[in-house]
């Protein structure tokens, strides 16, 4: 909980719900996921705390950014400031955008225009770090049947470096797919079905990894 002396009791309690929110997503809240919140009938009520918070040097602006303000806190020696903690033994769960559909199968096209949903998600347990990058993408198709991911399941993709056998989110001449990417010393990269109705894909121009598959979402 954030503790200082110059801000009121609703700042104070705006000012925990934002860094919790930052926090977990990666990023600000907007005026109305405030306004939301604490059940104010207009957003005049948010930017006049967010003034004051501003001027009593609690959060500072961001020019030329969507969310334009930023939490300070000062060093830790003096920092009026405690960050959110979980409570023992709790799990940290946060909300990952799905981006559309890839394709398990033959190549296809990422629908994506923007995000079309969320999950939330134990980072523990998914095993994967970068909360703010990561991202879903629902499978569609049977080519990865054998690595127990099915049509309908819905993949963490987490952007980072691929290494061989990694199963990964990949544009391969213009198309994309989700496939385990096989990569030799001295031979070109290739990606490979887990399905043995579908072939090895080789690219005849590009291949280019996304990210990495780190955990699945599967509806019962």
């Amino acid at each position: 909980m954030y503790t200082m002396k110059a801000l009121t009791e609703r700042q104070i309690e705006i000012l925990d719900f934002v860094s919790d929110y930052e926090w977990r997503h990666g990023f600000w809240p907007s005026i109305r996921n405030i306004q939301m919140q604490f059940e104010y009938k207009s957003t005049n009520a948010v930017m006049g705390h967010l003034r004051a918070l501003e001027r009593k040097g609690a959060i500072q602006r961001i020019p030329g950014q969507a969310r334009t303000f930023k939490i300070n806190r000062p060093d830790q020696d003096n920092s009026p400031f405690e960050e959110p903690t979980l409570p023992e033994n709790a799990s940290e769960v946060v909300d990952i955008p799905v981006y559309g559909a890839i394709a398990a199968g033959y190549p296809d096209r990422v629908e994506s225009s923007g995000a079309v949903g969320k999950i939330q998600v134990d980072i523990q347990n998914a095993g994967f770090s970068n909360r703010k990058q990561s991202f879903a993408l629902e499978v569609r198709g049977d080519s990865m049947f054998d690595a127990e991911i099915y049509d309908g399941d819905r993949v963490i993709i987490e952007p980072k470096e691929a290494h061989d056998g990694d199963i990964v989110a990949a544009l391969i001449d213009g198309e994309v797919t989700l496939k385990r990417l096989i990569q030799k010393p001295g031979e070109p990269p290739y990606l490979k079905a887990e399905n043995k109705n579908y072939p090895e894909l080789h690219p005849l121009n590009e291949l280019e990894i996304q990210g990495v598959a780190k955990a699945i979402v599967r509806s019962l």
